[in-house]
């Protein structure tokens, strides 16, 4: 073996020494020295990033979305979950994903995993989303672990599309264009979907123009929401307010009266003369009932006479009784 001065070895070919030995650096000097990799590209271009991955899986949805409604996907979903604050609802678990599509619950796609059991209630739940034209793509089992947050999904899932909230004056409109004394129903604290999907259907029943609900602490439009609702949100609109006070003191400006739904109210909802006239109905939760600067903004109070043993009715059979009443007031009118 050669040696130089100062006993190093002659450097050979490939990068290393004739001992094997890895070819000493050049400090980054030389010929040889290195010339780096550019700028770092953007987050949605690198390799591997999470948002190379979401961009990937965003893509991958408007191709879905562009093509044939009820073909079913072949390839593997790239959706993530979304939680709160998130841009929908998931549903998980094979009867809750079958009752949403038989109530014909708004979705954006049916998520399933591959080499499930024999279910009838796949088939089915593939039939409807098919016949909706919704997009079906077959998701592995960490994508549906992903999509769901965990939760118990029997290897299917539903994502549900957000819910378009109309404006509080958008309410008015749809009144004056129907030529008929605005009726709207707003919810004070009530967080429970199910009474929110119910109100809705007994605003549909009764002539109503709409709900409206605070845009916090306060039930949404979910899917439990529309099977409560059985279909009637798809009629009647929902207005967020991010101030439920200052929304009921605009509707007072435009000429509707606030009647708020009240436990211990001297007068029955029956013989409130405000009814007859446009109308907003307050109605709050259950047990709790109004909050105290809602009930003082409103212009009356009024109660639902009852003669049994309950004390209180939850929002969705409280807004339906007070409902009927104003109704058959306003048809004794007509």
């Amino acid at each position: 073996m050669s040696q130089r001065g100062g006993g190093q070895e002659r450097p050979g070919p490939g990068g290393r020494t004739r001992s094997g030995k890895p070819r000493p650096g050049t400090g980054g000097h030389g010929k040889r020295r290195l010339q780096g990799k550019g700028p770092t590209p953007p987050a949605h271009l690198r390799p591997g990033h999470p948002a190379q991955r979401r961009a990937t899986a965003q893509g991958s949805r408007n191709a879905d979305g562009a093509g044939s409604p009820g073909r079913v996907e072949a390839k593997r979903s790239g959706s993530k979950s979304t939680g709160p604050g998130g841009s929908g609802e998931v549903v998980a678990g094979r009867n809750p994903v079958l009752e949403s599509l038989r109530a014909g619950v708004p979705a954006i796609a049916l998520h399933i995993g591959p080499r499930l059991d024999a279910d009838a209630r796949l088939g089915e739940a593939v039939m409807l989303a098919t016949d909706a034209g919704i997009p079906v793509a077959e998701a592995g089992r960490a994508e549906l672990d992903r999509l769901t947050g965990a939760a118990v999904h029997q290897g299917i899932a539903l994502r549900i599309r957000p819910h378009e909230y109309a404006h509080p004056d958008d309410l008015l409109a749809r009144a004056a264009a129907a030529g008929a004394p605005p009726l709207i129903v707003a919810l004070d604290g009530v967080t429970d979907p199910r009474n929110l999907g119910a109100v809705a259907r007994s605003v549909a029943a009764f002539g109503g123009h709409g709900v409206l609900v605070p845009a916090r602490r306060s039930a949404g439009v979910t899917a439990g929401a529309w099977k409560a609702s059985a279909g009637a949100l798809a009629r009647v609109p929902v207005a967020q307010a991010s101030n439920l006070a200052a929304a009921l003191a605009g509707y007072q400006e435009a000429g509707l009266f606030a009647v708020g739904l009240a436990a211990d109210a001297a007068d029955d909802i029956g013989g409130c003369e405000l009814a007859d006239g446009p109308l907003v109905l307050v109605v709050g939760s259950e047990g709790r009932g109004l909050s105290r600067l809602i009930a003082q903004r409103c212009d009356v109070l009024a109660r639902i006479p009852m003669t049994g043993a309950a004390q209180s009715l939850n929002a969705g059979v409280a807004a339906g009784i007070a409902l009927y009443e104003v109704a058959a007031r306003r048809s004794r009118r007509a």
